[in-house]
């Protein structure tokens, strides 16, 4: 067997862990009011997802699924001026929400929706994520099929089926008879993909010259295009050269050590190292910023300024792998218990199988190590910023105690802890997404003509990240006792209007009957609690 067909074979196996096996069809839509002839939010504060300030009260008039007008309609601790008020007529849906909080719906940009590995239902993972205000997901590697994703994507544009829009992003190489290993063959199969309806590819490496037909054709004939640089590959194949032939975005972080590298050219692997051992493989991608070029740098700057000057746009993905610096807090997210499913807790414990779940012998060691390992890699993502970088929010659930929804807000506060000012992580999370998918004359601000996508809930997300999640967070009363505040309250996506806690909801009986039906609950590994 050929290397390239060795290499291949173990692709398609991790994808095969990954859900290449198609999941439970979401079914028809039975949620959501509209759209409506006319729809108006009144009196909400508004952040449009630019990087804008908070303005309100303000009045937002939606017809159909278009925002057709955003009017200000007074002052904070004053009535509301009645006279500037939008009108309404008798085909108008009108949502009185003075005092809340509008926002533009979020943009998960890596966003697999499961498989039959992990046992969840389209409809549990699409309503994890609408309860959380997400509206956008890039499905990246298609792994349920590119037939599957379309006709859901399809469904979705229709507003047939409760479900966020899904851009479908193959992996390369997906259904091709034989292992591509010439640039004509990459080139065909690219355009061949193109004409199958996908939105674009994401890859995860290949021989250079495979590399750089596939991403500059991608380029070419219009579509965008994501990488994870993995480590079978990356020692010839950096994110620098992925950037230069017309890669768009890349995925987590690998490839970009490896371009800052500056005393070697390979990273420093155990001598026992075995990338099918996911141990070996996440223990020692902890070291590797270590093992690159020092913050600030000569070459450290060198590296972000190429990719500046090429457009890049990073999606980090840090929630991913917080289990890898606290696993303890990873496996215990409050959430778990009512939300996770059965069969998708099963797949997270320790295995040699399952991907993503390496816990052999995690220890406090490995934890310092990735701890310092997200210092670098955060410096490096905030001063991209800094300098005018475009970087997006994806979550990668499903995987590694991350669960959909819940997670991609875990992403956001990861984002703020990077150091991005509440406002600059909001627009990552809309602005930036949209735009690096192409799709920002639709959606990502909200602004008059663009699709009606919103996140409204009754608390402020800018001064508490946390009211985001579907669990909310606590407070306080005036009793003394602890209480829960905030949940997305309402997700509006093409000017439907979805109940979010309703939607959470509808996940715990899914979940309910998933753990009556299987005699089942969630324990923690190596214990019956």
């Amino acid at each position: 067997m050929s290397i390239q067909k060795f290499i291949l074979t173990l692709l398609l196996a991790a994808v095969t862990f990954q859900g290449i096996s198609q999941i439970m069809p979401a079914p028809d839509r039975s949620e959501g009011g509209g759209p409506y002839d006319k729809l108006i939010i009144r009196g909400v504060t508004l952040i449009d997802g630019t990087g804008a300030p908070p303005i309100g009260p303000v009045d937002i008039v939606v017809e159909k699924n278009r925002i057709v007008q955003i009017q200000s309609v007074g002052y904070p601790g004053l009535p509301i001026n009645e006279d500037r008020r939008p009108k309404a007529d008798e085909n108008t849906k009108e949502l009185d929400l003075e005092g809340h909080y509008l926002l533009p719906g979020l943009v998960d940009m890596h966003g697999h929706i499961g498989g039959s590995g992990q046992g969840t239902p389209a409809e549990y993972v699409f309503k994890l994520w609408m309860a959380h205000g997400v509206t956008t997901v890039r499905d990246p590697s298609a792994g349920n099929g590119l037939d599957w994703v379309l006709d859901h994507k399809r469904k979705s544009q229709e507003n047939s089926i409760t479900a966020p829009r899904i851009l479908a992003y193959t992996s390369f190489g997906q259904r091709a008879e034989d292992p591509i290993t010439t640039a004509e063959q990459a080139k065909a199969w690219v355009n061949e993909n193109k004409a199958k309806g996908a939105d674009g590819i994401k890859f995860f490496g290949a021989n250079p010259e495979v590399m750089e037909a596939a991403i500059s054709e991608n380029k070419r004939i219009g579509l965008r295009s994501a990488m994870h640089h993995q480590q079978m590959d990356v020692a010839r194949w950096n994110v620098l050269h992925s950037a230069r032939a017309g890669l768009t975005s890349m995925e987590h972080w690998y490839g970009l050590p490896e371009a800052l590298f500056e005393d070697r050219t390979i990273q420093d692997f155990r001598l026992d190292y075995n990338y099918q051992n996911e141990q070996h493989r996440f223990g020692e991608a902890g070291k590797l910023w270590k093992q690159a070029a020092a913050p600030y740098s000569d070459h450290w700057n060198a590296v972000m300024n190429e990719l500046l000057e090429l457009d890049f746009t990073l999606d980090p993905t840090f929630n991913i792998y917080e289990a890898n610096r606290d696993l303890m807090r990873a496996r215990t997210q409050e959430w778990h218990q009512v939300y996770t499913l059965p069969s998708l807790w099963r797949f997270y414990a320790p295995s040699r199988q399952s991907h993503g779940s390496y816990w052999f012998d995690w220890t406090t060691e490995e934890e310092v190590q990735w701890k310092e390992n997200y210092r670098l890699w955060m410096t490096f993502v905030n001063e991209y910023k800094n300098r005018g970088g475009r970087v997006t929010a994806g979550s990668d659930s499903g995987f590694i105690y991350q669960l959909y929804g819940f997670a991609f807000i875990r992403e956001l506060e990861l984002l703020r802890e990077a150091g991005f000012h509440p406002l600059e992580v909001i627009r990552s999370a809309t602005m930036y997404g949209a735009e690096a998918l192409g799709m920002d004359k639709e959606i990502g601000t909200v602004e008059v003509g663009k699709l009606a996508d919103f996140v409204i809930l009754e608390e402020n997300p800018l001064q508490n990240l946390k009211v985001l999640y579907g669990t909310g967070t606590i407070r306080i009363d005036e009793n003394n006792q602890p209480i829960r505040v905030g949940g997305v309250k309402f997700t509006v996506k093409d000017g439907i209007v979805y109940d979010a806690k309703k939607l959470l909801e509808d996940v715990k009986t899914i979940v309910d009957q998933h753990k009556e039906r299987e005699n089942a609950k969630i324990t923690q590994p190596g214990l019956d609690w």
